[in-house]
């Protein structure tokens, strides 16, 4: 006698989803979303990756300039803002990053690049002079670099008008500037090249932290 105990209903199941490829990508996608939502939705409620830490504060009119001129010429291609908990990247760079670091950053400039070295704590290691003979020049303070010189920066004005545009879109998701700050913020960039805008931005880097 046969004693064969197999569910039908659960081998035409399996069937039914093997066989069809529409119904297998619909599963898939589903349990992805899943696993997504409980990998990332309780970041949202702690507080180590929401709220600053003690010593970050949003940038300043010139140093929110900076950090979009850093971005444009592409310096994030080739040095992180992450160093990681390891023991070989925090003896030469300093403390790890931590996301309480990065809560005013639209977006934030993490990754694990190293065609240059990571940036995240260079504020304050060097003279504003120094940086902007590196600008102009990285040889003069690196002869082994290869990094492009910026000789523009230090040509280019900063355009007062389309700060405050900025600052106001920054606190729609978040950033806590004030009304006075971004009324400020077309007088405390004039004068100002993009050049001197990336110094400031550059220094006050990982500098919460130590």
């Amino acid at each position: 006698m046969s004693n064969n105990n197999t569910n039908p209903s659960t081998g035409f199941s399996h069937e039914k989803i093997e066989t069809n490829n529409f119904l297998m990508i619909v599963l898939i996608l589903l349990v992805i979303a899943i696993g997504g939502m409980v990998e990332i939705v309780p970041l949202f409620f702690q507080k180590s990756t929401t709220e600053a830490v003690k010593g970050v504060e949003p940038y300043t009119a010139t140093q929110l300039v900076g950090r979009d001129i850093y971005i444009r010429e592409g310096c994030y291609n080739c040095h992180s803002q992450m160093i990681r908990p390891f023991r070989a990247e925090t003896l030469r760079y300093g403390h790890y990053s931590v996301a309480g670091e990065f809560v005013y950053d639209h977006p934030f400039q993490w990754g694990s690049k190293r065609t240059g070295p990571d940036l995240h704590r260079v504020g304050g290691k060097y003279s504003d002079e120094w940086h902007r003979i590196h600008l102009n020049n990285p040889r003069d303070v690196v002869p082994e670099s290869n990094m492009p010189a910026y000789p523009w920066l230090e040509k280019n004005a900063v355009d007062p008008a389309g700060v405050a545009p900025r600052m106001k879109a920054l606190r729609t998701v978040g950033v806590p500037y004030t009304d006075e700050q971004i009324q400020a913020a077309a007088e405390d960039v004039k004068g100002k090249t993009e050049l001197d805008a990336l110094i400031a931005y550059l220094q006050v880097m990982g500098r919460a932290l130590k």
